[in-house]
C-alpha cells in the first residue's frame, strides 16, 4: 500500500473533526466549482432570453433525477467501502466497487434513455408554452443521451471519496468545470447551437472527467479499492448492502427531483414563464451557495461511516455533532452573503437585454431564500450520518418529510391557496427546511444515544 492511500485511510480512521475538516475542504472546491456546470450554463443561456432559460429550468429536475440514481448508488458504495475500510477489510471494499460500477452504470442507462421519448409531452403538461417546451426538450435529450459518462464520473469520484481520496476527487471536478466553461460559449453562440450547445460541452466535459476517473481506478490502480472487473462475480450480499443505502439515497435525491418538478408547476401558476425564469436563476444560486454544506454532509457520511464500522460510538457522536455545527455556522454566513449581494448575483443572468427584466424577481427570491442556508443543515447532515451508518432509510424518511411533504405543502399553501404569489413559494420553501431540521437533529441525537448505549453493553443496536 503506498504513502498516499495509507495516508487517507490514517486521516478516515482519526480524529473526527479534524477529519471532517480535511475531507470536506477538497469536497467543498471540487464542489464549487463542479456546480459551475449548470452555474455557467445557466449565465450564457440567459443571454438567448426568457424562453431558454426557463428551458434549461424544466429540464433541471430531470438531471436532478439523473444525478440522483448516481448519487444514491455512489453513496451506497462510498458508505459500504467506508465500514470496510473501519473493519481493515480492504478484499470487501474492492468486491463493493465492482459492484458500486457496474450496477450503477447499467441501471442509470436504462432509465436515462428511457425518459428522453416522454420529455416534451411532460413539459408541456406541466404548463410551459410551446417554444420553452421545445427548447427543454432539445436541451434534456442531449444530457439524457450522456447518461453512462456521468454514472461513470459520479461513481468513480464516490469510490475515491469512499477510501478518503478527496483530494483527487477533487482535481476531476475542477479540470471537467473549467473544461465546460470554455466549451460553453463556443458550443453556444460561435458555433450558433444555442440550449442544444450548452448540453453538449457539458456532456463532452462530463466524459472527461469520466476518463480521468476510469484512468486512475481500472488502469493506472493506485487505489486502496482495488477493481478486478475480469473476476468480476455479483455477490448479494454486496448488492444488498450497497442498496440498503443507495436505494434509500436515491429515492431521496429523486424526491428532491420530483418536489423540484412540482414547485417549478407552482411557480408557473403563480408567475408563469416569467416566474420560471426568476426561480431558475435564483435556484442556480442558491445550488452553488449550497456546495460548502454538501461537502461537510459527504465527508460526515464518510467519517461516521468508518466510526460505525469500528464500533466507536464516541468518534460517531462527535463528528455528528461538529459536522452540524459547521455546517449550521457556514449556511448562516451564506445566507447573508447572499442577501448582501444579491444585486450582483442577480446580474449573472440578467446582463443581456433580453433577460433584464428579471432582475427584480430574482433580487426579491434570493432576499427570501437568505435563511434557507442555516436552516437545512441540520436536516442535511442528520441525513449524511444515517447514510454513513447504513440506516438508509432513516434518511429517505427524513427527506421526503423535507421536501415531498413539508415544501410542497408550505408553498402550495402560501403561493397559491393564501394568493401570496411568487413571494409565498419562496417563503414557504425556508419553512419546510427549517422545520424538517429541527426534527432531523432531535432524531439523528436519539439515534445516536440509542447507539452508544447498545455498544456499552455489547449488544447488536436497535
Amino acid at each position: 500500500m503506498n504513502e498516499n492511500i495509507k495516508k487517507n485511510v490514517k486521516i478516515l480512521l482519526g480524529d473526527p473533526k479534524k477529519a471532517i475538516i480535511k475531507l470536506s475542504i477538497p469536497m467543498i472546491i471540487g464542489g464549487m466549482v463542479r456546480t459551475l456546470y449548470n452555474f455557467v450554463d445557466a449565465i450564457w443561456v440567459s443571454g438567448l432570453g426568457t424562453d431558454s432559460l426557463a428551458a434549461v429550468g424544466l429540464v433541471m429536475p430531470f438531471m436532478m433525477i439523473i444525478s440522483a440514481i448516481a448519487m444514491g448508488i455512489g453513496v451506497g458504495g462510498s458508505s459500504a467501502i467506508s465500514r470496510a475500510i473501519g473493519a481493515k477489510n480492504r478484499k470487501r471494499a474492492g468486491n463493493i466497487g465492482e459492484h458500486t460500477i457496474i450496477f450503477g452504470i447499467l441501471i442509470g442507462s436504462v432509465f436515462g434513455f428511457s425518459l428522453i421519448p416522454f420529455l416534451h409531452g411532460i413539459f408541456l403538461s406541466m404548463g410551459a408554452g410551446t417554444e420553452t417546451a421545445f427548447l427543454a426538450f432539445q436541451y434534456g435529450t442531449v444530457v439524457l443521451l450522456g447518461t453512462p459518462l456521468t454514472f461513470l464520473s459520479a461513481l468513480g469520484n464516490a469510490i475515491l471519496r469512499g477510501e478518503g481520496d478527496t483530494k483527487r476527487a477533487m482535481y476531476v471536478m475542477v479540470i471537467s468545470a473549467l473544461l465546460n466553461m470554455v466549451l460553453d460559449p463556443i458550443f453556444i453562440y460561435t458555433l450558433r447551437l444555442g440550449v442544444v450547445g450548452a448540453a453538449v460541452a457539458t456532456v463532452l466535459s462530463i466524459g472527461f472527467s469520466a476518463g480521468i476517473v476510469t484512468y486512475w481506478i481500472l488502469i493506472k490502480k493506485d487505489t486502496y479499492v482495488q477493481l478486478k472487473l475480469r473476476y468480476f462475480k455479483p455477490m448479494a450480499g454486496i448488492l444488498k448492502e450497497i442498496f440498503a443505502v443507495g436505494i434509500p439515497s436515491s429515492l431521496a435525491q429523486i424526491s428532491m427531483s420530483l418536489t423540484m418538478i412540482i414547485l417549478n408547476t407552482i411557480v408557473l401558476m403563480a408567475g408563469g414563464d416569467y416566474g420560471m425564469a426568476v426561480f431558475s436563476g435564483g435556484w442556480r444560486i442558491v445550488m452553488l451557495a449550497i456546495v460548502p454544506l454538501m461537502g461537510i454532509a459527504a465527508s460526515v457520511t464518510s467519517v461516521t461511516g468508518a466510526a460505525f464500522g469500528a464500533r466507536n460510538a464516541e468518534k460517531l457522536r462527535v463528528a455528528y455533532l461538529y459536522g452540524v455545527k459547521i455546517g449550521t455556522l457556514i449556511g448562516l454566513v451564506t445566507g447573508v452573503l447572499i442577501g448582501i449581494f444579491a444585486p450582483q448575483l442577480t446580474y449573472l443572468f440578467t446582463y443581456s437585454q433580453a433577460s433584464k427584466h428579471l432582475a427584480p424577481g430574482i433580487i426579491e427570491f434570493l432576499r427570501y431564500v437568505v435563511f434557507y442556508f442555516p436552516g437545512v443543515a441540520s436536516g442535511m447532515l442528520t441525513s449524511s450520518m444515517f447514510r454513513g451508518m447504513g440506516k438508509g432509510f432513516h434518511s429517505l424518511t427524513l427527506n421526503i418529510l423535507r421536501t415531498l411533504i413539508m415544501q410542497v405543502l408550505f408553498t402550495y399553501l402560501l403561493g397559491i391557496t393564501f394568493g401570496f404569489g411568487l413571494p409565498g413559494i419562496w417563503l414557504g420553501i425556508v419553512i419546510a427546511n427549517i422545520t424538517a431540521s429541527i426534527i432531523g437533529i432531535l432524531w439523528g441525537n436519539a439515534t445516536v444515544r440509542r447507539l452508544e448505549k447498545a455498544w456499552a453493553m455489547q449488544t447488536p443496536a436497535p
